[in-house]
């Protein structure tokens, strides 16, 4: 069987002769964030925030073109830091409609400026961005038995992420429905997604075990 080819259950076969979930296909970048990347989870405030606002800029767009861009976003919104990007202001947002390295769309810029003072009142409320995310983990009773592609295929969103979309929406956040804040989720670890089969599954899993939950 040839590498880069799709095998049975959402899988390819990797030149290495490793099993990874199909959506990374040949593309060193996005297999380099499915292998590094998506699935582990973080508690760090500011990068929990920058996931969630590239999944917002995602919306009607593939993941990889966000990652394409991520350094330009990076650059353009102070590194996703919480306090600064809630200090940003209309003459940011001109700045960053000129900017051709991100996507350009005054309505998501806004929405991250506006997430993040959001952001900022969590954290006064809940002592973290994270402790506040954390607690809408699913519980083991809402996950599937074996990730399959499936069940991936029937589950653009999930009770959990429903929940987490709502108190969102509830404390002021925009462009945070439940498919994408699902999205988030699944990279951020928050779930394990990684197709039964894949390669990184078990790393994914270990890191999760050992992750202590912000309270």
């Amino acid at each position: 069987m040839a590498e880069g080819q799709d095998i049975a259950g959402g899988l390819i076969l990797r030149e290495d002769g490793t099993r990874g979930c199909s959506w990374h296909g040949d593309d060193p970048l996005y297999r380099r964030y499915h292998d590094e990347e998506w699935g582990r989870p973080a508690a760090d405030d500011d990068r929990l925030f920058e996931k969630l606002c590239l999944e917002g800029f995602q919306a009607g767009l593939s993941w990889l073109t966000i990652l394409r861009k991520r350094e330009a976003f990076r650059s353009g919104f102070h590194g996703f830091s919480i306090a600064r990007v809630a200090e940003m202001n209309d003459r940011d947002i001109e700045r960053l409609l000129a900017d051709p390295g991100i996507v350009r769309h005054r309505g998501k810029i806004a929405s991250a400026i506006n997430n993040a003072r959001r952001a900022r009142e969590l954290q006064a409320d809940h002592g973290s961005l994270a402790a506040f995310l954390w607690s809408f983990e699913p519980s083991a009773e809402e996950r599937p038995h074996a990730v399959t592609a499936e069940f991936l295929r029937a589950t653009p969103s999930s009770p959990a992420s429903t929940r987490l979309s709502k108190a969102l929406k509830k404390a002021g956040f925009t462009f945070v429905g439940p498919t994408t804040v699902y999205a988030f989720m699944q990279s951020m670890g928050f779930v394990n997604d990684h197709i039964e089969g894949c390669a990184v599954r078990s790393a994914c899993e270990a890191e999760r075990d050992r992750f202590v939950r912000p309270k």
